[in-house]
């Protein structure tokens, strides 16, 4: 339960960091509308992770709509309301493996629901993005972007969805550019490979067609109200203005941490460089920007042939999953530290706050009794006859009682002493009376908390400061005082009535037998009154012994509890960080511990020593804890959400954020200092290596490759300033920068293309099972061989 908390919280925390706004940061906008079309449903996974993105980078975003097209669900067509409109297209679920591709392409022909829903989902959307005519530049261009899976068995029909999309958006734009970006997720084919392989490459043969220059179709796709069909003609020429070509697997045969992610990523990327507004800022800084003209040119290379294009993206952005948990361990280690600093107070000072002083705990047992002076009113009671002194002379003074009296005095006494002040020890509860006297002391400064009462609880504490310890030394001289009194009783009930020293009047034997009577009572029952003052005082030491030993065991617990909940949180936040080498990874805990510390103390100097036990902070750490170990991580994380995150040094622009993480451990370990411009190189190298473009190719030479690679962030800042210049004289490729007003990281994307598809690694491997799954009888088409260009 604390991991999941923890984690929310870090994911709430990155989510508002995202938020470009709330940092100050720009977002880029976009000129024409863009529509996403995600073709079958094996890219279903990609759909919200694209728009989602798009929304971050995008400022009008809101105007940026999705089709699926895929298997048809509850029988419904796109609701024009919806984010996402569905267009139904044959489901190829549950079908013979052998054969899906191609009955899903005659079912798709055969079948007029399918092109009569399209066309009505199409025309919705013309007009949704219609209404978003606020939000844009300009309405004469439509950017359209398809987005399918190698091995979906739906994009057998690529070339009718494609066309129809275009010629019902012909209708309402000028001009409908459209790109496919082909997703090939090589980590997923597990058990099926050879299958999923052959899927593929049935696809890339068909696509190869598409591409051609002398590529023509012509089919009767759109459909009227009424049911006629409309022709759509194409080309000659390539169906597409360019295809990326997208894998999980990078081009060094690696499969990067995000897989898929980056893909998601570098969709959105591409979509924005290529439907920018170009602010004026942009010719104010002097920086290229992307041509698509110029990138379809460099990528057709001398041969005149169109190549395929790919792309790489990384980021570095600050890390704000693991800065939020490393700031809530590092809360939660000094909020603990605080707890156990209250140090200062002597044994003596201990017992005083909890009353377990002998002075306390003597006059205590004394409030229980009644007045001693309660003895004399005992002289009135009457006696069993009155015998003379004569006969009581010889008696010891246990049997003279008994002759006057029976067992009347000690009945009187034990109904008038003992049972009374008994009940009233007993209703005594040490815990209801210490509870407020902690409860105060735990809001002082420094606190008494769980963590001294532990200590203070404990049989032998540290220096023989515990209070249970000087308690049961405290009984032991209870017991001896007491054993010693009951001693000298039975000493003094067995002495002769004789020798005693009361006035004896001569003549007068009554007025000597009432001196007697006065004497024995004071000076016996006085014993028995001071015995069960000894009594009471260990009866309520025992309660207080019971009670300290409680108190100890939840002190004890509570401390166990905050001890594992602080292992917990830094194996959390040290998971969080992992172990990457990146600079951009380095010191968080080191670098935020400080800052967290600091941050910290300012508030305490501003609002008082004690103010992170106040009510609107973390109230009562010990009352948490009675609710268990959550629920102090969940008052936790509202302090630091509220109060930590939001302080000034949380808002450092990333460059100098990062800077301060590189060098802030350089003082007590003697490192070098990094300098900034070494940090740069560092972040600089990282961004390069990871963007990586992301697909495999076999044998393919410098000569054919094309790149362009783009920075998107602040071209004023210092490292953009740097890695402009970084290989200015070595720089084989197009350099570009996005502009954007931002304070939170930079990101980069690399273009690279020229390639063709017998250069995939993924095309050769699969070709040898395309083959053999053809041989086998498998129908991987929807048209006629013939019709497809040769495999390369």
């Amino acid at each position: 339960m604390i991991r999941t908390e923890a984690l929310v919280y870090a994911e709430q925390y990155a989510a508002q960091e995202e938020a470009l706004h709330s940092k100050g940061d720009g977002r880029s906008s976009i000129h024409y509308p863009a529509l996403f079309l995600f073709l079958g449903d094996k890219v279903s996974p990609a759909i919200e992770p694209v728009l989602m993105r798009c929304e971050r980078k995008w400022d009008n975003a809101a105007g940026v709509l999705a089709l699926h097209a895929g298997k048809e669900q509850h029988g419904k067509e796109g609701d024009s309301k919806e984010r996402v409109m569905r267009m139904a297209l044959p489901d190829a679920a549950e079908r013979d493996p052998r054969t899906v591709r191609q009955d899903v392409y005659r079912e798709f022909h055969e079948d007029g629901r399918y092109l009569a829903g399209m066309n009505r989902t199409l025309r919705r959307i013309g007009n949704s993005i219609a209404d978003y005519g606020r939000l844009y530049s300009s309405f004469d261009v439509i950017h359209l972007s398809i987005i399918t899976r190698v091995d979906d068995p739906l994009n057998v029909l690529l070339p009718e969805v494609a066309l129809l999309a275009r010629a019902v958006l012909s209708q309402s734009f000028k001009s409908v550019q459209t790109d496919l970006y082909t997703l090939i997720n090589e980590r997923e084919q597990g058990d099926n490979f050879g299958y999923s392989s052959s899927v593929g490459l049935a696809f890339l043969r068909e696509l190869d067609g598409m591409q051609q220059p002398d590529y023509t179709f012509k089919a009767p796709l759109l459909v009227t109200e009424d049911g006629l069909s409309i022709p759509v003609a194409h080309g000659p020429s390539a169906l597409f203005d360019l295809v990326y070509l997208l894998s999980d697997k990078n081009e060094r045969g690696m499969t990067p941490v995000n897989g898929m992610e980056d893909n998601y990523e570098i969709i959105a990327h591409i979509s924005l460089l290529k439907n920018r507004v170009r602010p004026s800022s942009d010719q104010a800084f002097g920086h290229g920007g992307y041509n698509n003209m110029t990138f379809k040119s460099g990528i057709r290379g001398s041969t005149g042939r169109q190549g395929y294009a790919s792309a790489g993206f990384s980021a570095v952005r600050r890390p704000s999953k693991p800065v939020a948990v490393a700031v809530l361990y590092h809360a939660f280690h000094i909020l603990a530290a605080k707890l156990q600093t209250g140090g200062g107070w002597s044994l003596r000072d201990r017992q005083a706050l909890l009353g377990l002083t002998p002075e306390a705990l003597r006059e205590r047992a004394a409030g229980l009794l009644p007045d001693e002076a309660g003895i004399a009113e005992m002289t009135g009671l009457m006696s069993h006859g009155r015998p003379s002194y004569s006969e009581l002379k010889p008696l010891s003074l246990r049997e003279a009682e008994a002759l006057l009296f029976g067992d009347g005095g000690e009945a009187y006494f034990r109904s008038n002493f003992a049972d009374g002040s008994a009940a009233r020890a007993a209703a005594l509860d040490p815990a209801r009376e210490w509870a407020a006297v902690l409860a105060a002391q735990e809001q002082a400064a420094p606190p008494v908390t769980f963590y001294q009462l532990a200590e203070w609880t404990a049989e032998q504490g540290e220096a023989g400061g515990s209070v249970l310890n000087a308690l049961r030394q405290h009984m032991g001289g209870l017991r001896s005082a007491l054993a010693g009194a009951e001693e000298e009783l039975e000493q003094l009930y067995a002495q002769s009535v004789e020798r005693q020293p009361f006035q004896r009047v001569p003549l007068l034997d009554k007025r000597t037998v009432r001196n007697f009577i006065h004497y024995m009572f004071e000076s016996i029952y006085s014993r028995k009154y001071e015995i069960l003052r000894l009594k009471l005082e260990l009866d309520i030491s025992l309660r207080y012994d019971a009670a300290l030993e409680q108190l100890h065991a939840e002190s004890r617990a509570k401390v166990q509890t905050m001890q594992t909940l602080e292992e917990e949180l830094r194996s959390l936040a040290l998971s969080a960080i992992g172990r990457s080498g990146e600079a951009v990874d380095q010191n968080i805990m080191e670098y935020y511990r400080t800052v967290t510390a600091e941050v910290m103390l300012d508030i305490e100097t501003r609002r008082g020593a004690a103010i992170f036990f106040s009510d609107r902070f973390m109230g009562s750490i010990s009352e948490l804890l009675r609710q268990g170990g959550p629920a102090v991580v969940r008052r936790l994380i509202e302090v630091c959400k509220r109060e930590l995150l939001t302080a000034e040094p949380f808002a450092l622009p990333f460059e100098e954020e990062l800077l301060r993480r590189a060098n802030v451990a350089a003082a007590y370990e003697n490192r070098e200092i990094v300098s900034r411009e070494e940090l740069f190189k560092q972040l600089y190298l990282g961004l390069e290596d990871g963007a990586a473009i992301n697909v495999r190719l076999f044998e393919y030479t410098q000569e054919h490759r094309h790149e362009e690679k783009y920075f998107f962030g602040d071209s004023g800042s210092e490292f953009l300033r740097y890695a402009l210049n970084a290989d200015g004289t070595t720089r084989i490729y197009r350099l570009g920068v996005v502009h954007e007003q931002r304070r939170s990281g930079v990101e980069k994307l690399n273009l690279m293309g020229g390639f063709h598809l017998e250069d995939l690694l993924y095309y050769r491997n699969g070709k040898v099972y395309y083959e053999t799954y053809v041989q086998n009888g498998y129908k991987l088409h929807g048209v006629d061989e013939e019709r497809l260009p040769e495999l390369r």
